[in-house]
């Protein structure tokens, strides 16, 4: 059984999947550009090594794996088509155990030869670093025969689709012999999704399914959502919500055949009907984060510090000095995606004792100080075993050459955490603050509700 997905590749690419960085690589100062950047992260993602096993599931169609990049740029450049989409960016995965490795790398060369061999420029990599195997394509979005664009739409992929489903039965592989027809979701959401992370709209769905549950009419049901901080637009053809902290309003009848309208009131409906109530379920233990110290202890810290517990604090994550019924901000449930970051930054900043930017900025420079000078030694030793003819000196060469790989990649792990930590400290003090100013008017409005209801209290009092 294999699905398959393909969307475009922008500069904003890195939004959506976590790259892997390759500084060791020489840039071709032609490629540099924004919009550059986002093609080349995708094809360094596609060709990891840790993912491919050593790039022996890496093939490329009309083009090297190794220059890929620069073969894509130079087609771009030839018909001077370097705006818009750069590429887009293929997946087709397979049922766990159901292939090996090499039978998904050949289904995978075959579809995209079949589907963009003779026009297209295509990378195709054989991920093994999952319990299911999957093929990831980069397809140039300008054709190197006619430079024309490539156009993805419904029919397309419904084209994609169909072929993998052949390959896999030519193969003896299963396949969804009826898929489920409805909305794409996007590709930020699918990935999220299948790594158990939440996202926005599934944060969405969940405070639905709540207040469907502690509605009997429709209008309790509104009035829950309103209670959980939504604004809600009715009345209008398609009733949409906004969650706290978000810009747009979202109809809920994108999250679902479930969330119409109409099928809201048929839940609500049966709601009515009297159920058995089922055994109570023990309650779900809450992932914490593993600090040393109490919440006593980082009162006093300062800074970066500060930030990132009072954030954690906030999300829920940290324990706090007694049980509270007030429901975490949408803003940072949202973030529970990113947990592991977010508590990977913090032990890294109470660790090496950072608290102010100055401070990271400075241990990052180390780390890549570092980092040079490591890859300086690797280098040498790459360049001993060209020059060596001993069959021992060149084992223990590649023995050091490991270890400073796994050094350099630990490094680099750091950095990547540092420069997280510069990016996401503004953006948790933003929200943060937003928090605070919603908490502040919300306390206002409360109090001149509670105002207005004494006086009308009293009004009536002394008009009997």
């Amino acid at each position: 059984m294999a699905t398959t997905a393909i969307w475009d590749v922008t500069d904003r690419l890195d939004r959506v999947i976590d790259y892997a960085a390759d500084p060791e690589k020489t840039e071709n100062p032609d490629f540099t550009t924004p919009n550059f950047q986002g093609l080349r992260k995708v094809l360094e993602y596609t060709q990891e090594d840790g993912k491919t096993e050593q790039q022996f599931y890496v093939t490329g169609i009309n083009c090297d794996p190794a220059t890929a990049y620069q073969q894509m740029g130079r087609t771009k450049r030839q018909y001077q088509k370097q705006d818009g989409i750069l590429a887009f960016h293929g997946y087709q995965a397979f049922a766990p155990g159901e292939a090996t490795p090499e039978t998904a790398h050949a289904i995978g060369v075959k579809l995209a030869k079949e589907l963009w061999g003779d026009r297209f420029e295509v990378v195709v990599s054989t991920h093994l670093d999952k319990q299911h195997l999957h093929n990831h394509f980069v397809l140039n979005s300008v054709s190197f025969k006619d430079g024309k664009r490539y156009y993805d739409n419904n029919a397309t992929y419904a084209l994609m689709r169909q072929a993998s489903d052949r390959l896999c039965r030519e193969h003896a592989l299963s396949v969804i012999e009826n898929p489920q027809r409805g909305k794409a979701k996007h590709y930020a959401e699918w990935k999220a999704e299948q790594e158990g992370k939440p996202t926005w709209r599934g944060l969405i769905r969940e405070d639905v399914d709540q207040a469907i549950a502690a509605a009997m009419t429709f209008t309790q049901f509104i009035a829950a959502l309103r209670k959980q901080g939504y604004e809600i637009k009715t009345g209008v053809k398609h009733m949409a919500v906004r969650p706290l902290g978000k810009e747009r309003f979202v109809r809920l009848k994108t999250l679902g055949d479930d969330y119409t309208e109409e099928a809201i009131k048929q839940r609500i409906l049966q709601n009515r009907a009297p159920k058995r109530p089922p055994p109570p379920l023990p309650e779900p233990r809450r992932k914490r984060c593993t600090f040393k110290g109490s919440l006593r202890t980082a009162k006093k810290l300062t800074g970066l510090q500060a930030l990132y517990f009072h954030y954690l604090y906030k999300m829920g994550i940290l324990p706090k000095p007694r049980a509270s019924s007030k429901r975490t901000h949408f803003l940072l449930r949202e973030d529970l995606r990113y947990l592991n970051e977010l508590t990977a930054q913090t032990k890294l900043l109470c660790k090496n004792h950072i608290s102010s930017k100055e401070q990271l900025a400075a241990y990052q420079l180390g780390l890549e100080q570092e980092m040079s000078a490591l890859s300086a030694e690797r280098k040498s030793l790459y360049n001993r075993i060209r020059r060596c003819g001993d069959e021992e000196q060149v084992t223990a060469c590649r023995e050091q050459i490991a270890g400073l790989t796994r050094q350099i990649s630990q490094l680099r792990k750091e950095v990547k955490l540092c420069t997280g930590i510069l990016s996401r400290s503004g953006e948790m003090q933003e929200k943060l603050s937003r928090i605070k100013q919603e908490e502040i008017q919300q306390r206002k409005e409360a109090k001149a509700y509670e105002q207005r209801s004494r006086r009308r209290g009293s009004s009536r009092q002394h008009e009997s």
